[in-house]
Order: structure tokens, then C-alpha cells, then sequence
């Protein structure tokens, strides 16, 4: 049964969003795709389910006594083991040990095991925890399920599901995306980068988009998430005398969002009632993160005049209420972090800082180091964008790419200072380079705009809107160890093969000719696996024998491979890589003999 509707979902890391098209096959492909927001039924209160336009990102695991027996039921499920969404965001204030939050960001740490039970993450003893695979399969599922009770003559199930990645997630994230919407029931499933569907949904918002873009014209692509801050590159070309889009440089993964600006302004109402006597622990201080969280969304809400909101959190003394601490969130104290900390004037030349490290550190998420969003950007245009293609991208005087207009994407770009900010450092920068200042593309709903456009691109793909060509996002390699004598206290040296090209398309694949490689089959093996955003030439077959910091490793696997009817040992193989239509990575090994073996960029440590 062919699809009635394309579906996109923007599973966010503070906030998830559902938007629907409906596929009409007698549709004039240049007509409006008529792109809806659905409302997402869930608890708001203990008993009340209310339709919101975004389901929150939080999962909150009770205790046996914190809600009354019935109260968290919902349609689809009278039982309410764990609490999704708004409800779950508001009692994780009051008992941060039991809140779910930032699960997108721990899908994208590598150094950890993704599918083991971390969250939360310093929890108190005794309380549950789960994988960030499993929270994101049970925001997923959540979404599946308010989709079947509010269309129950279109099934979830029998529609095209698009669902949304950061750019910069590297190929085993974008795996664990797609294995938890599995997980969750979803049967056809296509990835997109968050920042091509913001841009998705201007087009969309936009019919007239061929008149305010030319060719030669460059956008960026701002993407300021709860967890992540994402920069993209799209080029305005020409094919076959029409306008096209091109995407043509993503930036490395910069784990720096709201997350942090919320933790700022969390110690900043700490300091100040630590000015006035009162110290909070680490358990208070967590609950004041996540009251900071909700007091910056009310104070940046459009149209807001409020001065100051008002964060409480419990206190160490046995009374309910006379044991509540409470503080107040000031709007000047936003502007403060936001322009002296997080978005600081700097020249185009000032790169990132680096930080000492200390020798021993808790495990937890890998926050870049340095929290200045306008340095982050600077690199990028300096150094990632400057590895694109010649022609690609519009340069000034000094070769950093210059672009003509900015698209903001992201919940922290509500502020209007954050996009004055921006743009001020974009246009001084350009200013130096003899060029134009930059024209923001307005006029998208920040909050919506990634589910709007992811189906957009659903329609886009059947023909019914613009595609932007771009293919991977990054260079793949595999680690070839080196064929030499061994010596006492020193591994054999590690060279990288190109599997897959920046810029493969999905739905496409690669053989690698003319190389062969010994593969350990019937005993356990470890296989390493790197990644480039700024080696964008590298062919399938190029080998790199000294890569320095120009490549990233990713998680190691150790694979097993069966041997089969033959003896274990070392089999010659060439490669064949793979991207499927949904944008997952396969290598495949190929034996002499026709023998095939798959190597999948997953991150289970131990594959059998």
C-alpha cells in the first residue's frame, strides 16, 4: 500500500516536532506542498493530556509515590510506566535524579557505549536507568502512537517517516537514530540534516525563493539546538538553466547549545544567592539548571516585555514549602551570557581556545571547550569551508568563504540579540574581506521550521519541490595496518583507506578496485574507523599514510566474521561501500570466492 502522507520529525534534544503533507499523485509538482503541524497529545499535569505543538524532550522515570495510581495514563497506553513530554519537563524540576534529558547529545558521544543504561546520568541509587537509545525509541514512539490516535485512517506504520540529525552527527549516531526509530515501530525511515531542512521550510514558506537567491550566492546555515550548534554551507548553482542548490562544507560536531547557556545562567543565580547566604549542592544545582531552562524560554518568547522570572527549587529542610529556596532569572542576566560569554566580538582570525585538561575527569558529555559560538563560527568559515571545492564557495581577500545571506535555525535564535550578534560579527568580518554585509533569510518558525521542511523533503523526493544535492557529509575511512616487522613497545603503523567520498549519494554505492586487503575472519578483531569534514578530494581507494589531526576516529568495533566452510584465518578481500536511501553507511568485504561479509558503522562494541 502506497503512503498517504509524508511525515517529518524533528527529534530534537529539548524539544520534539511532528509536521505532515499529504502525497496527492495528481498534484502539480510546482504547486504549494501545504505543509501542517500536528498537535502532540501528552500529560501536562498528573490526569490532564493536552495537545501541545512540541513534545518536550525529557522522559521522567517515577517513583512509587510520585503521582497518584492512574494518573499518567494516556490513549494509547493506561498503565503510564514513565512520563514523555511536558509533565515529565516540569517534575524533573522538582527531582532532577529521575529526569531523562540531552539524550540527542549522549547519542553522539563515542566515548561511551550508546546502548547501556546512562541515563539519568547521576542518578541516585535505586532509581532506574535506561540507554539514550532507548529514550530517544520512547520519544519516537510516543510521537508514533499520538500519530495513531489522531489519524487512525492513515496508520503510522504505512507512511513515509522522515526524522532529523544534526549535520554534524557521524555516521554511528545517524546508525543509532535510525535503530531507535526501528525500535519504536517506524517501517520506512529516511534521515535528514537539521540544517537542510530548516532550509527545506524556507523554501516551502517561500514560493518565490528563485527571486531572493541568485547564482554565485553562498547561505549558511545557523543551527543552535538545545545540545548542538551546527554550520552548513549551501551553494546557489545553475543546471540545465534553472536555479539548484548545493551543499557544499558541514562543520565539525561542536556539542554547545542551550544546554550550556542554561547551565551559565544557572550559576549565575547560584553566585548570587551565594552573595546572600544560601549555597546549593549538586542536586540543587541541577534542578536550577533545568528551572533556568524553562525561565530563558519564557523570557525569550516572542513578544515577551518581561524583566525577570522567578526559579525556585527545593531546599535541604524537611518542610515542603518553607524549605524552597527561591531566586529570580533576570533578563539582563541572558544578555550578559549570551554577549560576553557565548557570542563575544572576535576577528575572523580567532580560533576556538584549548583548554588544559585535567589528568583525571568524570565521565560525561564532551561539551566543546570553548563556549564562544562566534569563534566556533570563524573556524568554520576559515577552515572547514576553505577545503571546499574551488568554485564552490565565495571567497574573500584572505580565502575565508564569505557567504551572501544566513538562515537561523534553533530555539536560541528567538533571541533577538543572538541574531543581531551573529550578524554583526558576519558583517565585520565581511566588511575586512571588501564584500557586502549578509542578508538573513527571515520569516521561518524556529521552533517548527526542521519537522516543517523534513516533510517538505519528503514531497521533494517524489518529485513535488527542489532537492538540494549533497550526498555525505564527510569523508569515511578504514584503518589498514601496515605490513611490517614487529618491534618491542611499538604498533604497527595504522593507514586509512577512502571508503566513501564526501558527497556520495544516498541510494548509491562504490566498488574500490585494484586493492586488496587481508581480513581476519573466524576470531574476534577489532576495526577501526575515521572520519574528515575538511578532506573533501579523497577518492574510494585513496590510502593515507600520515593523517595527523586532518581525520577523526570514531568507536572501534570488534567483529567476529564466521569463516565459513574455510579455515580461520586471514581471507584477501576488496571493498565495497554503500550508502542506503535512508543515508546509513555499509562496507561491505568481498572474498575471491564471492564471499561477503558487512561491516555497518554501528557503535555495539561487540558485534557477533
Amino acid at each position: 500500500m502506497q503512503p498517504k502522507y509524508v511525515i517529518g520529525i524533528d527529534l530534537g534534544t529539548t524539544n520534539c516536532a511532528l509536521a505532515y503533507a499529504e502525497i496527492r499523485q495528481d498534484a502539480d509538482p510546482f504547486a504549494p506542498a501545504n505543509v501542517q503541524l500536528m498537535g502532540i497529545p501528552q500529560l501536562v499535569n498528573p490526569g490532564e493530556v493536552r495537545d501541545e505543538d512540541l513534545l518536550p524532550s525529557f522522559l521522567y522515570l517515577p517513583g512509587a509515590t510520585d503521582f497518584p495510581a492512574g494518573t499518567l495514563a494516556l490513549p494509547w497506553d493506561e498503565a503510564g510506566a514513565f512520563v514523555v513530554g511536558r509533565l515529565a519537563q516540569k517534575r524533573g524540576v522538582e527531582n532532577a535524579g529521575r529526569l531523562v534529558s540531552s539524550a540527542k547529545s549522549w547519542l553522539s558521544h563515542s566515548g561511551v557505549d550508546r546502548t547501556a543504561a546512562l541515563l539519568p546520568f547521576r542518578a541516585p541509587e535505586g532509581v532506574p536507568k535506561i540507554s539514550p537509545v532507548e529514550a530517544s525509541r520512547r520519544y519516537l514512539e510516543h510521537l508514533r502512537h499520538a500519530w495513531d490516535a489522531k489519524m487512525p485512517d492513515a496508520p503510522f506504520a504505512g507512511q513515509q517517516a522522515l526524522v532529523t540529525v544534526p549535520a554534524s552527527f557521524d555516521a554511528v549516531a545517524r546508525e543509532l537514530t535510525e535503530d531507535a526509530a526501528k525500535q519504536a515501530g517506524f517501517k520506512d525511515i529516511t534521515l535528514l540534516e537539521e540544517p537542510q531542512a530548516a532550509f527545506y521550510a524556507w523554501v516551502e514558506r517561500h514560493a518565490d525563493w528563485r527571486e531572493r537567491v541568485s547564482v554565485g550566492d553562498l547561505i549558511l546555515v545557523v543551527d543552535i539546538g538545545g545540545g548542538t550548534t551546527d554550520f552548513t554551507l549551501i551553494a546557489v548553482t545553475e543546471s540545465e538553466g534553472e536555479l539548484a542548490l548545493s551543499r557544499v562544507a558541514v562543520g565539525e560536531h561542536i556539542l554547545l547549545g542551550g544546554d550550556n547557556i542554561d547551565l551559565a545562567l544557572a550559576n549565575v543565580v547560584a553566585e548570587r544567592l551565594a552573595q546572600k547566604g544560601t549555597r546549593i549542592d549538586s542536586f540543587q544545582m541541577q534542578a536550577l539548571w533545568n528551572n533556568c531552562r524553562a525561565a530563558k524560554e519564557k523570557l525569550l518568547e516572542p513578544g515577551s516585555k518581561a524583566k525577570e522570572q522567578a526559579v525556585t527549587i527545593l531546599g535541604k529542610g524537611t518542610g515542603l514549602v518553607g524549605g524552597t529556596i527561591k531566586a529570580s532569572l533576570l533578563r539582563e542576566d541572558i544578555d550578559r551570557v549570551l554577549g560576553e560569554g557565548f557570542l563575544p566580538a572576535v576577528a575572523s582570525t580567532e580560533m576556538p581556545l584549548r583548554q588544559r585538561r585535567a589528568g583525571l575527569q568524570e565521565i560525561g558529555l564532551p561539551y566543546a571547550a570553548d563556549p564562544a559560538i562566534t569563534r566556533q563560527m570563524a573556524r568554520f568559515l576559515r577552515q572547514q569551508a576553505a577545503t571546499a571545492e574551488q568554485g564552490a564557495v565565495r571567497r574573500g581577500r584572505s580565502g575565508m568563504a564569505c557567504p551572501t545571506h544566513v538562515l537561523f535555525n534553533g530555539g536560541v535564535l528567538n533571541a533577538t540579540l543572538v541574531r543581531e550578534r551573529i550578524t554583526g560579527a558576519l558583517d565585520a568580518w565581511l566588511a575586512e574581506e571588501g564584500m557586502d554585509p549578509v542578508k538573513p533569510l527571515a520569516g521561518e518558525d524556529l521552533m517548527h521550521a526542521v519537522a516543517r521542511g523534513a516533510a517538505y523533503y519528503g514531497l521533494a523526493r517524489r518529485g513535488r519541490g527542489v532537492r538540494i544535492r549533497g550526498g555525505v557529509p564527510r569523508t569515511y575511512y578504514v584503518g589498514i595496518e601496515s605490513s611490517m616487522p614487529s618491534v618491542p613497545g611499538f604498533a604497527a603503523p595504522l593507514k586509512a583507506l577512502t571508503v566513501v567520498p564526501f558527497g556520495m549519494e544516498e541510494g548509491t554505492d562504490a566498488h574500490i578496485p585494484g586493492r586488496e586487503f587481508g581480513l581476519v575472519v573466524g576470531a574476534p578483531a577489532e576495526f577501526r574507523f575515521f572520519t574528515s569534514t575538511v578532506r573533501k578530494d579523497d577518492q574510494p581507494g585513496d590510502l593515507i599514510e600520515d593523517f595527523g589531526d586532518e581525520l577523526q576516529e570514531l568507536s572501534p568495533m570488534e567483529v567476529s566474521f564466521q569463516a565459513g566452510e574455510a579455515s580461520a584465518g586471514v581471507t584477501p578481500v576488496s571493498f565495497e561501500s554503500v550508502v542506503t536511501e535512508t543515508g546509513v553507511l555499509q562496507l561491505w568485504c568481498v572474498a575471491r570466492d564471492g564471499r561477503r561479509w558487512k561491516l555497518e558503522f554501528q557503535v555495539r562494541e561487540r558485534v557477533a
